[in-house]
């Protein structure tokens, strides 16, 4: 029971650590005649909307997968009493990884893709 709350808090931490905007690559723009006041109103709109993309979700999707996959091959590789859920705990902490990355990717590309939508070059 202690591991489950150990998983799900992790999970949740990693669901509110995705979602802080310090872990998104900053979108490169060539400057040359840009208005750059204009600019940083764009991109505060961009992430507005980059914003809307639900990694808690995916975060919470992945754990339970990973969770799923995790304590089947516990059972399957290693037949002692405590392995699938051993197996289901390191699955979930890696699955919640991943969805937490897959929402950082998400958002970064609503950013770039907004961005370009107003007419900025962005580089990167």
């Amino acid at each position: 029971m202690m591991r489950v709350v150990l998983v799900l808090s992790l999970s949740l931490w990693l669901a509110g650590c995705a979602s802080n905007r310090s872990f998104i690559d900053e979108p490169i723009i060539d400057r040359k005649g840009v208005d750059m006041s204009r600019y940083y109103v764009d991109k505060e709109e961009c992430e507005a909307y980059a914003n809307e993309v639900r990694t808690g979700e995916k975060v919470a999707r992945g754990a339970v997968g990973g969770a799923v996959v995790g304590g089947a091959i516990g059972a399957i590789v290693n037949r002692g009493p405590d392995s699938a859920e051993r197996g289901a705990g390191v699955g979930a902490v890696t699955g919640g990884v991943r969805g937490a990355q897959e929402g950082v990717r998400e958002s970064e590309r609503v950013v770039k893709q907004c961005l370009r939508g107003r007419g900025y070059r962005v580089l990167n």
